[in-house]
């Protein structure tokens, strides 16, 4: 029984960030379905949306919110953008919103170099099977959340946010499949 928990226990400490960041950074492109549940301490019921996104590697993310409303985003090394019925809007860019966005990309790419600058990072699991722990080190990420958990396989299966005011953010992303190329108008939307 000894022996048999010392190889599991070489085994988990196999896989490490790097060995992570490379795996999550393979796909070109991922699209699949996400529901978020926002738990607000105010609040008995959590605020659920649901919707679909893509991620590609070298255009960003469009994260298309279909219920309760209906609001598309994209996101990628210029900021975030919001559309409207004049296209794509720009949002203002030094929020704590807009931060959490780029942490959103450097995790959902894999970017473990990016998130090592403002996290300290741990990691349990196999490939198959792990889970990614940050804990804030920049002020302004302190003021906001306590920790981010993360959990996935060979893609990011969810996100969890837990926030300093005691409020929490579950995102799973379901469905995920990176067997399917940008469509045109997806190549359109990250263009625009």
């Amino acid at each position: 029984m000894f022996v048999m928990a010392i190889g599991f226990s070489s085994l988990a400490q196999a896989f490490d960030l790097q060995q992570l960041s490379d795996q999550l950074a393979k796909p070109e492109v991922i699209h699949g379905n996400f529901t978020q549940e926002k738990y607000l301490r105010a609040l008995p019921n959590p605020l659920t949306s649901k919707g679909t996104f893509v991620l590609s590697k070298q255009h960003g993310l469009l994260w298309l919110l279909k219920t309760p409303l209906q609001q598309d985003y994209r996101i990628n090394a210029k900021g975030i953008a919001r559309r409207d019925a004049n296209g794509w809007q720009m949002l203002p860019g030094k929020s704590a919103g807009a931060e959490q966005n780029r942490l959103f990309l450097s995790v959902l790419q894999g970017d473990s170099s990016g998130l090592q600058r403002d996290f300290e990072l741990s990691l349990n699991g196999s490939a198959q099977d792990w889970k990614l722990t940050l804990i804030p080190r920049s002020l302004l990420l302190k003021q906001v959340f306590n920790q981010i958990n993360i959990a996935g396989g060979d893609l990011v299966h969810s996100i969890e946010l837990l926030e300093t005011q005691g409020d929490s953010t579950m995102l799973r992303m379901q469905d995920s499949t990176s067997a399917q190329p940008l469509s045109d108008t997806e190549k359109h939307d990250f263009a625009e």
